[in-house]
């Protein structure tokens, strides 16, 4: 059975991202079901994912990621690494900075290293868009007002 992939920038034929990430060992359903833009450089292992907008992912073991409008990092069999543009939240947001696959097990480094189940993450799953409110605090006669 042929497959008809898009092609990148320069013409090259471009596998779906759920593919690229079992290719390299990791579980596909990392990113969003709409995360389906993305560059990847073979040889120094840059990875660029383009979501639509930002958004926030809840997982099975109730585990929540959320997504800024490009993600990057550097690939590797089993390993996403120096990543920006993902936190998950340890009571605040913190950001992600790598994901390893070992087995069953996903360990996320967030500030501290966290160990969560792979099989959480196989499943493709929809974003839930994510409105970020700016508030402006000023200062009336000493007194703190929004």
């Amino acid at each position: 059975m042929a497959h008809n992939y898009p092609t990148n920038s320069i013409g090259k034929v471009q596998k779906p991202l759920t593919e690229l990430l079992k290719d390299y060992d990791l579980a596909i359903g990392i990113f969003p079901r709409d995360a389906t833009n993305y560059e990847f450089n073979e040889e120094t292992g840059k990875l660029t994912v383009h979501i639509p907008s930002v958004c926030e992912v809840c997982y099975k073991d109730q585990s929540v990621l959320r997504f800024s409008t490009v993600v990057t990092g550097y690939l590797e069999k089993g390993k996403l690494a120096d990543i920006d543009g993902l936190k998950t939240k340890v009571i605040i947001w913190i950001k992600v900075s790598c994901i390893v696959s070992e087995e069953s097990k996903l360990h996320f480094t967030a500030g501290i290293r966290r160990t969560r189940s792979r099989d959480a993450y196989e499943v493709i799953r929809d974003g839930i868009g994510v409105v970020i409110m700016k508030m402006q605090f000023m200062f009336v006669n000493g007194v703190e007002s929004i």
